[in-house]
């Protein structure tokens, strides 16, 4: 196992194009740290600086208190499994699997108890002397897992790693990936642009955008308190419901928001560094909103379509006000397209955030301002 320390760490070309800057990230020794973002955000150069694979324009790294910036990538006691599993065609499952070992030297007796027993971990121990044109994708995927398990690394870096893999076979790859982690204890590196994945599977989950990290914490943390509106959209599926509005008052344990139409909402947020008159975006998740008025702030609308999961559905509707709105319902009920709707949602539900795109802390019940 690992720790990892960033500072300040930078990334550019030519000195000119920017690709990183500003990143701070500490990560602990065996935690599951899912870097994610939209493609072009700079995650997966930061793993690839993270190996050893692009040079440091600025900043310090550190693996294990021991500065790494000058380090080749062979000397980090890091391994990395790529997009693409990068097997040898003409080797064995075996032979991939103990390649970089014989290259560094190992004891053959040692090369073979380690390929055993990570092939044991993966359930490809029946695999070991097939070559990979007669593996599926998901196999292929374990052999390079393998392969980088068999180095026994201080830190195990992947990168999109289940991109190539069909729905189920994602999902089930996934679990393996997780059981990994458990079983070896490892500090791993997750980059992936799917923020399902990065939820199931991180410990911590670190969000970028544009070169620069906009928030790291809890996956439940990022999803309950998102730092900015980037992330509140980012974070979380269907991406959350956003409404222009305005502060109309501020109190003590909420502020009222004015919306375009004239109807005000309560949301339970600590409006106190914030005046009457301010324009702000109101969010709300899908799953947040109940099909009928349950709670204290109610919207009308009409349903544009509706998409059947089985277990729920999701209503696409425009509110009176024009605004589009998607609520998360009960799979069971019919409802059709064209229908009427009110759906409604508890003030503790909303999330504000203001001319900046930076969110007004939500108070919770009983966590008012001032009876910290």
């Amino acid at each position: 196992m690992a720790s990892v320390t960033l500072n300040n760490l930078s990334k550019s070309y030519d000195g000119k194009h920017q690709v990183l800057s500003g990143i701070d990230l500490d990560i602990q020794h065996g935690e599951f740290v899912v870097l994610v973002g939209p493609s072009g955000c700079g995650k997966s150069t930061l793993l690839r600086m993270l190996c050893g694979l692009e040079e440091i324009s600025g900043g310090e790294m550190q693996i294990d208190a021991r500065r790494v910036n000058e380090l080749a990538p062979a000397e980090r006691g890091i391994a990395m499994v790529f997009q693409s599993y990068a097997l040898y065609p003409h080797m064995t499952v075996y032979k991939n699997m103990a390649f970089g070992l014989r290259v560094a030297g190992a004891d053959k007796t040692e090369i073979d108890q380690r390929i055993r027993h990570a092939a044991q971990i993966l359930k490809i121990d029946h695999l070991l002397d097939r070559l990979p044109r007669a593996l599926s994708g998901g196999q292929r995927q374990r052999v390079a897992i393998g392969r980088a398990i068999v180095r026994e690394p201080k830190l195990f870096l992947f990168d999109e790693p289940l991109s190539n893999l069909d729905a189920a076979l994602r999902v089930q790859t996934r679990l393996e990936i997780a059981k990994l982690h458990r079983d070896l204890g490892a500090t791993i590196v997750y980059v992936t642009h799917d923020q399902v994945e990065a939820m199931t599977l991180g410990d911590k989950i670190v969000v970028m955008h544009d070169g620069q990290i906009q928030q790291a914490g809890r996956p439940l943390a990022l999803y309950q308190q998102p730092a900015n509106l980037f992330v509140a959209t980012f974070i979380g599926s269907p991406t959350m419901n956003l409404l222009d509005g305005q502060i109309v008052r501020v109190a003590e344990d909420h502020i009222i928001v004015g919306l375009q139409d004239g109807q005000q909402v309560r949301a339970d947020v600590d409006g106190s560094q914030h005046l009457p008159g301010e324009q702000i975006k109101l969010g709300v998740r899908a799953e947040q909103l109940a099909e009928a008025a349950l709670h204290s702030e109610v919207f009308n609308g009409v349903v544009n379509i509706v998409e059947h999961l089985g277990e729920a559905n999701y209503l696409y509707l425009t509110l009176d006000s024009g605004a589009e709105m998607v609520v998360r319902g009960q799979g069971d009920r019919d409802i059709r397209r064209g229908a009427r709707v009110q759906v409604s949602a508890p003030p503790q539900a909303f999330h504000v955030f203001d001319k900046n795109g930076l969110a007004l802390r939500r108070l919770q019940p009983g966590n008012v301002m001032g009876r910290h």
